[in-house]
C-alpha cells in the first residue's frame, strides 16, 4: 500500500522534506510506519517516541493498521506558554 507521510517543524529537517511517500506491506500499522522511518533514518530513533502521529487528520496509537492512501502526519513534542 501506498501511504503519503507529513511532517513538521524539526521532523522536516530529519526528513529531508515535508512529505514523503512510503509504500509498505498490506495491514502494517503506525508502528510499522515508525520502523520504516527509523530505518532511513536513524536520527528519529531517539525523538519520534516524543512526539505525536496523526493518521487522516486524527491522533493514533502505534497499533492501528493503515490502509492505502492513508496520509501519516508526523508532529514533534511542543512547548506552550
Amino acid at each position: 500500500m501506498t501511504l503519503t507521510l507529513l511532517f513538521f517543524a524539526s521532523y522536516t529537517d530529519i526528513a529531508g522534506a515535508s512529505e514523503l511517500t512510503a509504500d509498505l506491506a498490506d495491514g502494517s500499522t503506525v508502528g510499522d510506519v515508525a520502523v520504516w522511518l527509523v530505518e532511513r533514518y536513524p536520527r528519529f530513533a531517539e525523538i519520534l517516541p516524543k512526539g505525536r502521529i496523526a493518521v487522516n487528520q486524527e491522533f493514533a496509537p502505534s497499533t492501528l493498521a493503515l490502509a492505502d492512501g492513508d496520509e501519516v502526519a508526523f508532529m514533534p513534542p511542543m512547548s506552550g506558554g
